[in-house]
């Protein structure tokens, strides 16, 4: 057994506080503009990892055309902004900008091919959000992406 190396950085991360209203299960029903007329199914967690340094959010849907991702989120006290690694089963490896105010979860990312923006709006109960995505193929006009309800698991 390799020994904990750095275990006193395993603590909550006081920058990722406002993240705390995603944490936990929650089933999701949506579209994808790419795919009309099918109702998607998945399932998404968000959880603290390494002793809350990071969030890790999980994400599938039952549907094989929408990849199966994972995402590590972070911050950088120096300039007081969030990023996420994202990878998915495609292979795809994206960095995003993250920004979490007033129970809204933005992230988004500027590149020439394909630039995409997502909204997760938490209800006021906590208990469900909403999402909504939008992308842009090599500098085009925004159109709809994946938009997704989310349930939380009890």
């Amino acid at each position: 057994m390799t020994p904990q190396i750095a275990h006193e950085a395993l603590i909550p991360n006081p920058g990722l506080a406002a993240f705390e209203p995603l944490i936990g299960v929650w089933t999701t029903v949506g579209h994808h503009a790419l795919i009309p007329n099918t109702t998607l199914h998945g399932r998404t967690s968000f959880e603290w990892i390494e002793g809350g340094a990071f969030l890790c959010m999980r994400s599938e849907i039952d549907e094989p055309r929408i990849p199966s991702g994972i995402a590590i989120i972070g911050s950088d006290d120096q300039d007081d902004s969030f990023s996420m690694q994202y990878f998915d089963e495609r292979g795809v490896s994206r960095r995003y900008e993250v920004a979490m105010e007033g129970g809204v979860m933005h992230w988004w990312r500027a590149a020439p091919d394909i630039s995409q923006r997502y909204a997760v709006t938490v209800s006021a109960d906590g208990d469900t959000m909403h999402a909504k995505g939008e992308l842009s193929r090599d500098g085009g006009p925004w159109g709809p992406d994946l938009e997704l309800t989310y349930t939380r698991v009890k």
